[in-house]
């Protein structure tokens, strides 16, 4: 298989630093709303790849965190009149939601920010003692002069990163690209002890922290958004490497943007939709279909003209399917094989996680399948089914999956209902 590494800008081919074994990180979500559109492309991306790993006999161990503690958690924790503690386990669930109506599989782990606290404590002081960081006031910077590599990733000198980069303006920082590693508590703040007096972690330090922790000093695969480039994944570099004298993640894996009706997506242009938003229209299978319908390094267009073409070409997957089941008693004699098309599904899913050539070999299947139903004998047909099956399972598209999630989301709204009727809530 191969991939395309961001950090040296070609496809490289795939090898773990342990045989078998894939240690693979992926930037979670900030919890303090339902997760948008542009969130899900990444969880989509990545869930898929997850899964392609393990279809081709990877054991993946997959890391996806919550941050939940940061300004915005303490802002809209503010607004809501709740504890970002509240605020964060409300909208932990709804992420849980949507997820599974997606299809997205649970992460190994879900590391929370706020139960690391001691682990990113010990990573600063680490910084700290090898000089690079420094502590003013109750707040810990990093020092980006002292990283002589800083910028790599994102491939910008550290003078076009400073003037280009929006930072915010503080007498204390040595360097306009310094960032804090540690935030002293301001009033009114959830805080924790530390050696530098009450406060709370920086953003980027908590995934460096437990990347470290379940993954080790050397990760294989670092993934998220493309936004995330610069500075958060450039500043878990500089942190991680400095504070373990070795590299971060062998291969860096960004997805490509997401425009509305060819607009970029924002709130000031009334374009910014929720996944919950837009599976009230449209049935999350559907959502994930159309993900995966781009390559996923390319910006993609969302529209309700594609959701429905994405609909549409799910449909006739499924169809297939659902003939190919009433078929299955039918009489028929001609032997039919279709493993050109998983060969083919697999020199796509191995070129870069290929999933728009690897959807059209499906419908390629498809069409094969349609044009041989009537003649193909018993055996011929239930290859054919599992083969279908089993390629849309590869990439969550199957239709059974859906099923799954909303019967596992039905029965916990079942136990929790039980549970509140006991305690006469």
């Amino acid at each position: 298989m191969k991939i395309y590494n961001t950090m040296s800008k070609s496809k490289e081919e795939f090898v773990p630093v342990n045989e078998g074994v894939v240690n693979m990180y992926s930037c979670g979500p900030t919890v303090y709303n339902y997760f948008h559109l542009g969130n899900a492309r990444p969880f989509i991306i990545f869930d898929t790849l997850r899964r392609y790993l393990e279809y081709i006999g990877y054991k993946v161990n997959f890391v996806q965190n919550f941050t939940d503690i940061d300004d915005k958690m303490i802002n809209k924790a503010n607004e809501m009149g709740i504890t970002v503690k509240e605020l964060g386990e409300q909208f932990i669930a709804e992420y849980f939601t949507d997820a599974k109506g997606l299809g997205i599989k649970e992460a190994t782990v879900h590391p929370k920010a706020t139960e690391h606290i001691e682990d990113i404590i010990k990573l600063v002081e680490t910084l700290i003692e090898k000089g690079y960081a420094y502590e003013v006031n109750g707040d810990v910077y990093f020092s980006t002069l002292k990283f002589k590599e800083y910028g790599k990733l994102s491939k910008q000198p550290l003078e076009d990163l400073e003037s280009g980069a929006r930072v915010n303006v503080n007498e204390d920082k040595r360097e306009p690209l310094d960032f804090a590693v540690w935030k002293k508590q301001k009033p009114g703040e959830p805080a924790w002890e530390s050696p530098w007096g009450p406060g709370r972690p920086g953003w980027h330090i908590e995934c460096s922290a437990m990347a470290n922790k379940y993954l080790g000093h050397t990760i294989d695969i670092h993934s998220g958004g493309k936004d995330l480039m610069f500075p958060h994944h450039e500043n878990e570099i500089a942190q991680s490497e400095c504070a373990n004298g070795c590299t971060f993640a062998k291969y860096w894996m960004h997805n490509g943007f997401i425009n509305v009706n060819n607009e970029k997506m924002s709130k000031s242009k009334g374009n910014f939709f929720t996944i919950r938003d837009i599976a009230e229209k449209y049935p999350y299978r559907v959502i994930r279909f159309f993900m995966l319908s781009a390559h996923y390094r390319s910006p993609i267009n969302f529209s309700d003209e594609l959701l429905e073409q994405a609909q549409n070409g799910l449909t006739r997957i499924d169809n297939c399917i659902e003939n190919l089941k009433f078929a299955l008693e039918q009489e028929g004699t001609k032997e039919v094989s279709f493993e050109e098309y998983k060969d083919k599904y697999k020199e796509a899913m191995d070129d870069d996680l290929n999933t728009a050539d690897a959807i059209s070999v499906v419908f390629e299947l498809a069409r094969a399948i349609n044009s041989n139903l009537a003649d193909m004998s018993k055996e011929s047909k239930e290859n054919a089914l599992k083969l279908i099956e089993e390629l849309c399972g590869v990439i969550g598209i199957l239709k059974e999956e859906e099923t799954n999630n909303l019967d596992d989301e039905i029965e916990k709204l079942i136990e929790e209902r039980q549970t509140a009727r006991k305690e006469r809530n």
